[in-house]
């Protein structure tokens, strides 16, 4: 085994707290690669920039990560994803939309860049009226589709991105403000936000976040869940341990917990209400959910 694959095995184990079994040496029967991709080291050690150097992400090099990200798989061919690349005025307004409050992330104004991942049914919809057919599949799948889709461009731009050297953060809180944000994009019927990426060259090394170990994660010829609360608890004290949340949530509501690990943290987030509008601005975007 090289030194590449014995690199990229390590941040693996590191970051999912188990070995992986040994990669064979060689391209053998099994067509392993002869050498370490480099995507796959990349992978095993990236994490997310939210600290930005005070240097622009040249408009072309941005045009060009787009047209990679819309490389990727698109479910039946259907292309049902847009990017929008935020501009003045609206990029002021969304930095001030997603910097305040009790959810507020305070790096965005700091991003050189701001684009915005959609899921785009409208086109299809357009094809079938220029076409003179009937749009027969207006129900929860139109909206799926869409949405899939623009979760494979946002990680394909992520992975392009990163491969140049510039750092990504995905900002999920752009669904807190759906119809201001689609307002501000001028997003039309049956086109909507999925997520928000930051966009800059790094100012710091970025953060490696612990996962769950694959044997939680990875299921073989059935899903398996057996012992899962013993792994969760494992994981919560191999993380704290390497890298503490700095501050607890809602201690007003919760108190403060003798120990606080990664699943008290995600159940104190989603204890609160957040997006239950979200369901009435994609039917107000035309979807039909049933």
């Amino acid at each position: 085994m090289n030194d590449d694959v014995k690199g990229m095995q390590a941040a693996l184990a590191q970051r999912f707290g188990e070995e992986l079994a040994a990669i064979p040496a060689g391209q053998g029967p099994y067509g392993w690669p002869q050498s370490c991709p480099e995507t796959w080291r990349r992978l095993a050690a990236r994490g997310s920039c939210r600290r930005f150097a005070e240097r622009p992400v040249a408009p072309e090099l941005i045009e060009t990560l787009c047209a990679l990200a819309l490389c990727a798989p698109t479910k039946s061919d259907l292309q049902q994803r847009d990017i929008v690349i935020v501009e003045e005025p609206a990029r002021a307004r969304i930095n001030e939309l997603l910097s305040i409050g009790p959810l507020a992330q305070d790096w965005i104004p700091s991003a050189p860049a701001l684009l915005v991942f959609c899921g785009n049914n409208r086109r299809q919809r357009q094809l079938h009226q220029w076409r003179g057919k009937r749009f027969a599949n207006d129900h929860l799948d139109a909206f799926f589709n869409a949405a899939v889709d623009a979760g494979i461009a946002l990680s394909a731009f992520v992975l392009s991105a990163e491969a140049a050297g510039l750092g990504c953060a995905c900002i999920s809180a752009i669904r807190n403000h759906a119809r201001e944000v689609s307002e501000l994009l001028r997003l039309p019927e049956h086109v909507f936000p999925v997520a928000g990426l930051g966009l800059g060259w790094p100012a710091r090394e970025v953060h490696v976040s612990f996962r769950l170990p694959l044997s939680a994660t990875v299921h073989h010829g059935r899903f398996e869940e057996g012992g899962i609360r013993d792994t969760v608890d494992a994981y919560d004290r191999r993380r704290a341990a390497a890298q503490p949340i700095r501050a607890q949530r809602a201690t007003p509501l919760f108190g403060t917990a003798e120990f606080y690990g990664w699943s008290e943290d995600k159940v104190r987030q989603y204890a609160g209400s957040e997006r239950a509008d979200w369901g009435a601005f994609v039917r107000a975007k035309g979807f039909r959910l049933d």
